[in-house]
């Protein structure tokens, strides 16, 4: 009985010294920084905001990128008007040049609304739309106001 008891004595003794060792294991590997790769998606969320939300130079460009999106609306209309009133006095070969040019710039006008209209809907860019800015742009709209 003697050999049963020190057997079982060496047992827990083992059994103790494994489990002690996965203790230490676990307690080193959240002190050297184990841990970071549990709250990785938390920091990884919190960084990946503020380097986009929360950065200044991404606010200004965003703020600038939606007047420049509206301003380009304006501009292929602007140029559209003026190609359709050359056009009225044209020759037949200009007038043909004249077509093709505002058959391109109405495709880069929808080209611009869409773009606009998208960051326009994007949940961490809409912020930074200016508040005289319209919320969307209607690519049927024969002409675009940029300012309410």
């Amino acid at each position: 009985m003697g050999q049963i008891r020190e057997g079982a004595r060496l047992g827990a003794w083992a059994v103790g010294g494994v489990i002690g060792l996965a203790v230490l294991y676990v307690i080193g590997v959240f002190a050297f920084g184990g841990a970071g790769w549990i709250t990785a998606p938390f920091r990884g969320e919190a960084d990946k905001r503020e380097n986009t939300v929360g950065s200044g130079e991404f606010r200004q460009t965003t703020y600038e990128e939606f007047f420049d999106l509206c301003e380009a609306v304006q501009n292929a209309e602007g140029t559209i008007q003026a190609l359709q009133e050359e056009r009225k006095a044209a020759s037949e070969t200009r007038t043909t040049q004249i077509d093709q040019s505002i058959t391109a710039l109405k495709a880069t006008r929808i080209e611009s609304v869409n773009a606009y209209n998208s960051k326009a809907a994007q949940e961490h860019r809409a912020p930074f739309r200016d508040k005289d800015l319209p919320y969307r742009l209607d690519a049927t709209a024969e002409r675009t106001t940029c300012t309410n």
